[in-house]
């Protein structure tokens, strides 16, 4: 059985879940969320709609694997309606910096052309200083997915540690050629 799967998902007060029609949708404060779970999971509510509780049908390796994902997926989905999730970026290097431009994030890290990023819906970006981003979402996978692209656009090069990194990245760093008196 499935550590993870078997755990029921506890639905805090302010939670409002539905499990209709293949999909599981959940509201709360921060947002509205969907999710239609594999047709071989089972998706119940429990206790007068206090749990979730999801059920597989026999052990087959996929529905094992599938049955902790479904667990998950909806755990992440009621903590986001409730919390929200949060992903904070650091700009390093001279003259690095983001901007704001209405919803958009306005990259200058570089190149010739400043680089602009509109958030997916029910995400978004505040830039409290000119070096950080945070982006802000009910859908944790939007909001990493967002904060993913926008650090592809300029990787932390391992020389001098330039570039967009998360907050708690740590960069590898290398040392560069050295030049010594040749014999």
């Amino acid at each position: 059985m499935s550590r993870i799967g078997k755990q029921p998902v506890v639905v805090p007060a302010g939670v409002k879940v539905q499990v209709a029609d293949g999909k599981v949708r959940v509201e709360g404060p921060k947002g509205k969320l969907e999710f239609a779970p594999h047709p071989a999971m089972t998706v119940q509510l429990h206790d007068g709609g206090k749990t979730l509780k999801v059920t597989r049908p026999d052990d087959h390796r996929s529905n094992r694997a599938l049955h902790g994902l479904t667990r998950s997926l909806i755990h992440n989905m009621v903590e986001g309606v409730t919390k929200g999730y949060e992903k904070r970026l650091k700009i390093e290097g001279v003259g690095y910096q983001a901007a704001l431009d209405k919803k958009a994030v306005v990259l200058t890290v570089g190149y010739a052309n400043k680089i602009r990023m509109m958030p997916p819906d029910g995400v978004t970006a505040e830039v409290p200083d000119p070096t950080t981003i945070v982006i802000k979402g009910a859908d944790k996978q939007k909001v990493g997915q967002f904060a993913a692209e926008l650090r592809s656009k300029r990787k932390p090069e391992p020389y001098k540690g330039k570039g967009v990194r998360y907050e708690n990245e740590v960069v590898r760093r290398k040392e560069g050629k050295s030049f010594t008196s040749g014999g």
